[in-house]
């Protein structure tokens, strides 16, 4: 018996593609079975361009200020993506709102990852508004997108201590150390077609992997698998 094709995927991003760079690396590690089908950035200079472009990907630069007005954006977008064979849209720091265009033409296919613990604290200033609430915990989460901001069902969640009088960069370096292992680990369960969606609830179908166990760190739920 053949082995599965990997999942194809495509990457909206605007800035510097840190997270899609963690991806990257679990896919060129064999531990996420995934192929990035395109990466498509919104601005002109995003290195998240670059980083594609090193690890063989294709890209492609669309200007949102070039179009008159969000809806013809994200058809632009839809086009593109349409000429791929695209099953998973992966949202990876794309700091634009989707429009209902864009959402209908791949409905139940579009993630994301924030960094806090949703449903506190979004937008896009996540990390810092929780740190200006004086939170002891936060830490980032991976969610489906609807037309909603950061309301999508959540995938999975990572927690991290947040320590009073620490600089917000500290703080957001454990948050980051996380986003780069939750996300992958999504992917990769979309990729064994282990998601499954009802009433807000997401499940992850039980493996045969073995499961990474919290510590004094960081806790993710549902838990990380090896390789993650």
């Amino acid at each position: 018996m053949s082995a599965p094709s990997p999942l194809k995927i495509a990457i909206l991003a605007s800035g510097s593609g840190t997270n899609a760079q963690a991806i990257f690396d679990k896919i060129a590690a064999g531990t996420l079975h995934a192929q990035v089908e395109l990466v498509i950035a919104n601005r002109p200079k995003a290195p998240v361009l670059e980083r594609a472009q090193k690890a063989g990907v294709p890209t492609l630069m669309l200007d949102h200020t070039t179009y008159p007005d969000r809806e013809t954006f994200d058809q632009a977008l839809v086009d593109a993506l349409k000429q791929t064979q695209t099953e998973l849209i992966v949202l990876a720091g794309y700091m634009r709102l989707l429009t209902s265009r864009f959402l209908e033409a791949f409905p139940g296919r579009i993630i994301n990852l924030h960094p806090a613990i949703l449903p506190a604290f979004p937008g896009v200033h996540g990390g810092a508004d929780a740190q200006a609430w004086g939170v002891k915990i936060t830490g980032c989460t991976v969610h489906f997108v609807d037309e909603l901001v950061d309301h999508g069902e959540v995938i999975v969640q990572a927690a991290v201590p947040a320590h009073p009088g620490e600089p917000l960069e500290t703080l957001m370096q454990r948050i980051h150390a996380l986003e780069h292992r939750i996300y992958p680990q999504a992917i990769q369960w979309f990729a064994e077609k282990r998601v499954q969606r009802h009433n807000r609830q997401v499940h992850i179908l039980p493996s045969s992997k073995k499961q990474l166990l919290p510590n004094d760190h960081w806790l993710v739920w549902p838990p990380l698998e090896e390789g993650f």
